[in-house]
């Protein structure tokens, strides 16, 4: 088969404003929003070997690059740094971060970056946990004090370093997003740390790199991918371009999830993973998320739950129970019952699709619904959401 070339989305230099060309909408009735994009997008199959050049052409010179153990086993590593190398860069590693990343992994990637000394560029390669990870150590390296000083929006008072994403799974969407996604050591409450400053400046998106994905992290990505494009097309803050975003990456991946879970190394549905998820991402950085990350985030604290695992559960009972409001957008992703949809995809991925299935006892679940409700995103969710209803979808998916 004839791969295609990497080809560049780049930003259009008019008046600050982003466009992506390979997209059409229409608007029919207008809306007030605030749109602004300054992130270099290169997309191909072995996209990652410009890596060097495009480190150079942001200045950078002695570059912290944060991976994870498993992107070093992978061999990915070897590739990123034998293209840094072929630039003449100075390169070094720091490959501590964890699932879920805390504020731990930050002080440390921070204290790692200082010892080394004058750090001009960050990269973060891997999932969404070293790419926030990356992210995190940008605000503490360049503003000082703690992760949980940047709790928040737009808590950074200097300037930031310029960076590199590079998503090894389709899933987070952490490389389109100004959020740096930390959970506190010791409660693993997560904080939202965003600020325009911390967005990458160049992204890499490589089908190739996600290959090699195990059959498990491809499910659970992939759904959490889905659910951005779900959630965000929704929310509250919605408006035509997170819209956009959104139902393109539900073209793509919805097209595309079964297709990579039965068949890994079809480059061409990860191709549309990876982009779908990129898009995805994107949406969430121009609207928001809603209950289903909201319920989520508990599940994950307390009982280490991946991500992708845990909104999965949820996902099709807060579809079901946002169709009294919002039935109508719902059909334009899906014309039959989109809840049903979501439920085959999870249903493919072999997902666990009960709480019980964790060995969650049935009187923790108000607990669970009680930090849930103090989760920023469901007050995006286009029901509104307290304990009581929180309740609910947890007993549903029980």
């Amino acid at each position: 088969m004839k791969h295609p070339k990497p080809v560049r989305l780049e930003t259009a230099p008019t008046r600050g404003e982003s466009v992506y060309l390979f997209l059409e909408f229409t608007i029919s009735k207008m809306q007030s929003f605030d749109f602004q994009s300054n992130t270099r997008v290169v997309f191909g199959e072995n996209s990652l070997d410009q890596l060097g050049d495009l480190t150079s052409e942001l200045g950078g010179a002695r570059v912290l690059l944060v991976t994870d153990p498993g992107i070093v086993k992978a061999g990915i590593l070897e590739r990123a740094l034998n293209s840094l190398d072929a630039a003449r860069l100075d390169v070094w590693v720091f490959d501590s971060v964890e699932e879920n990343p805390t504020s731990r992994h930050v002080a440390e990637g921070v204290l790692f970056a200082k010892d080394q000394g004058g750090i001009d560029l960050l990269i973060g390669l891997g999932g969404g946990s070293a790419m926030d990870c990356a992210k995190g150590i940008n605000f503490v390296l360049t503003n000082g004090g703690r992760m949980e000083d940047y709790w928040g929006v737009d808590k950074a008072t200097e300037p930031m370093l310029p960076s590199i994403g590079i998503p090894t799974t389709a899933g987070t969407g952490s490389e389109a997003q100004s959020f740096a996604l930390i959970s506190q050591e010791d409660t693993h409450q997560k904080m939202a740390c965003g600020d325009k400053k911390a967005r990458f400046r160049t992204v890499i998106l490589d089908p190739v790199l996600t290959t090699s994905t195990p059959k498990g992290v491809t499910a659970a990505t992939g759904i959490d991918a889905i659910s951005h494009a779900v959630e965000s097309y929704v929310s509250t803050r919605r408006n035509p371009i997170s819209q956009m975003f959104a139902k393109e990456a539900w073209r793509l991946l919805e097209k595309s999830f079964e297709i990579v879970v039965g068949d890994p190394e079809n480059i061409e549905a990860r191709s549309r993973m990876l982009l779908g998820a990129h898009l995805a991402g994107a949406a969430i950085e121009n609207s928001m998320l809603g209950a289903a990350h909201a319920c989520a985030n508990p599940l994950t604290a307390r009982y280490n739950i991946t991500h992708g695992v845990a909104v999965g559960l949820m996902l099709p009972g807060v579809v079901r129970f946002n169709s009294q409001a919002v039935e109508t957008l719902y059909q334009e992703l899906h014309p039959s019952a989109l809840h049903e949809r979501v439920s085959e995809l999870r249903a493919v991925s072999g997902l666990p699709e009960q709480l019980r299935d964790f060995g969650i006892r049935s009187e923790d679940l108000p607990q669970l619904a009680e930090e849930a409700a103090e989760e920023w995103t469901g007050t995006f969710n286009p029901r509104s959401v307290s304990k009581t209803e929180l309740l609910e979808l947890y007993e549903a998916a029980y």
